[in-house]
């Protein structure tokens, strides 16, 4: 419990208002929730959340101290009321989310508060599996990374030990990921693997496509699979045998299929036909293949969780 004193200068404020600007980080849902409960108090009884405040009033606030922290990047997961999720699997050592397309996984220069990393933080928070205050140095963490505009499946390791074991398997190669998109062009041949060197343009954030080594190039492979073709759009399987930056979308695009919607590398006349602005391309597979010891996730071993909806097959693919 934290006790506050009105002074001259914050006389005439409302509760809630005064509330909200002292504590930045409390939802304001919850803050009039916590109103309504009366964990605050206005010297010692519930108050009203309109109630005017008077100079000398003593407030009482039954809320948790980490709201009376700062705003900063690793705490703004607080000012999240309601986390909104898509959890394909759960246990007590990790998360698999299906990411809307979108929503980025972590804070940049265009959103601090709406991430994924926060979402899912803000949802072991409330759920008590996790506290910050109760941690010295861990906060549950993203495995894996998606583009924005792409949607699929992210890990989120809820401890430690996890996040050491799946980075390890990641690095190794020992985690299957598939990938659907839609590309405009049927692949020849229908299936295959591309294989090249992918240099980036970090000033342009676009990828070139090399057949031969160039200088600052990454070497990149992907199995691709035709599911099903209609009319100039084809939906399309990819396995990624290396994890380059847009390497799936450059891949297609380097043999002539470039993935609908795809404003880097796609064509721009056939994504304003279709009135599509995002790559059609989806996480929607992982595979836990573990050649080798897993420690505390063998229990995952041979294990393949799969996304069922992904709304653009829905779209131009539907079954039946």
């Amino acid at each position: 419990m934290r006790e506050l004193t009105i002074g001259k200068n914050d006389a005439g404020q409302r509760l809630d208002r005064f509330v909200a600007k002292n504590l930045p980080l409390l939802p304001p849902a919850l803050l009039q929730k916590y109103i309504r409960l009366k964990r605050v108090k206005v010297n010692g009884k519930g108050s009203k959340r309109d109630a005017r405040l008077q100079a000398g009033d003593i407030l009482q606030l039954y809320i948790n101290d980490e709201f009376f922290d700062k705003p900063k990047e690793e705490n703004l997961f607080l000012s999240i009321f309601q986390p909104r999720l898509s959890i394909v699997y759960e246990d007590e050592n990790l998360l698999l989310v299906d990411k809307r397309p979108g929503l980025v996984v972590h804070a940049d220069e265009t959103e601090k508060v709406n991430t994924l990393i926060n979402h899912i933080q803000a949802y072991l928070y409330q759920k008590r599996e996790w506290s910050p205050r109760d941690e010295h140095a861990f906060a549950p963490a993203l495995c894996n990374r998606i583009d924005r505009n792409t949607g699929g499946m992210v890990i989120a390791a809820k401890n430690a030990e996890t996040l050491r074991i799946l980075n390890e398997k990641i690095r190794a190669h020992e985690l299957e990921k598939s990938y659907l998109c839609v590309t405009v062009g049927r692949p020849r041949p229908a299936e295959g693997k591309i294989e090249g060197f992918l240099l980036k343009d970090e000033a342009k954030k676009q990828v070139a496509f090399y057949r031969r080594p160039v200088p600052g190039g990454k070497s990149a492979a992907t199995l691709y699979r035709t599911l099903e073709t209609r009319g100039e759009l084809s939906l399309v399987e990819c396995r990624l045998l290396t994890g380059r930056t847009h390497q799936i979308r450059v891949s297609m695009a380097e043999i002539g299929c470039p993935l609908l919607g795809d404003g880097k590398y796609g064509d721009g006349a056939v994504n304003r036909r279709y009135q599509e602005t995002r790559q059609a391309l989806y996480a929607y597979k992982l595979g836990f293949a573990f050649p080798t010891g897993a420690g505390v996730l063998n229990y995952l071993r041979g294990r393949e969780f799969v996304v069922e909806s992904v709304p653009f097959r829905e779209k131009y693919f539907p079954k039946g």
